[in-house]
């Protein structure tokens, strides 16, 4: 009987120690595993002014930015359009936009040249989280990124393009708005010298 006993005990105890031993051993669910850093800078400076800039006017041409909060890609507390302070040059795009996709390397070279005058702001709009994080992953953006999930910036701006960017004064009242396709570096400089009157180099 005591035989009889065992032989049915030891298979289950057995059973039971495996299982323990699968679960200490498993890996931890997916929900607790970290997601891919972003490769774009955090949006908290984005309403101070840059350290370099010129003194704000007290008014000029333009409108103001719209008066809209977009989050920010790495997280954080929302911005409020209206209080980004300017300079600064603010790049609509998406991933799924070929000019766009074109013309990224050129804005992140201007941030770099920028040093400190202005401020350069992407806004990823009508699109994915991973393929806007792949973008910035293959080619190096590392600039703020605001996230406009459908199309509520350019709704507000009354414009319907991509690429689209604007030229924003240290009032923050847009001096320019351009939609002519991919811009270059050469471009890009004209158009910062022309509209914010600051000069980097090509």
């Amino acid at each position: 009987m005591n035989r009889r006993l065992a032989a049915l005990l030891v298979p289950a105890l057995l059973a039971v120690a495996g299982c323990t031993a699968t679960d200490q051993g498993a890996a931890p669910p997916a929900a607790t595993r970290a997601e891919r850093p972003s490769p774009f800078a955090d949006c908290a400076a984005l309403t101070a002014a840059p350290a370099s800039a010129a003194p704000a006017p007290t008014t000029g041409p333009g409108e103001p930015l719209p008066e809209l909060t977009l989050s920010c890609f790495t997280g954080g507390a929302p911005v409020n359009l209206r209080q980004v302070k300017g300079p600064a040059v603010v790049n609509v795009w998406a991933s799924w936009c070929p000019p766009c996709r074109k013309e990224l390397p050129a804005f992140q070279r201007l941030s770099e040249r920028a040093a400190g005058r202005f401020q350069v702001i992407g806004v990823n709009s009508r699109d994915s989280r991973g393929g806007a994080q792949s973008i910035g992953e293959d080619f190096g953006v590392r600039f703020p990124m605001l996230v406009d999930q459908g199309d509520a910036f350019e709704r507000a701006l009354n414009r319907n393009a991509f690429p689209l960017t604007l030229f924003v004064g240290a009032d923050g009242r847009v001096r320019h708005a351009d939609a002519t396709g991919a811009l270059d570096d050469a471009t890009l400089t004209e158009l910062v010298r022309t509209h914010l009157g600051v000069a980097v180099d090509a």
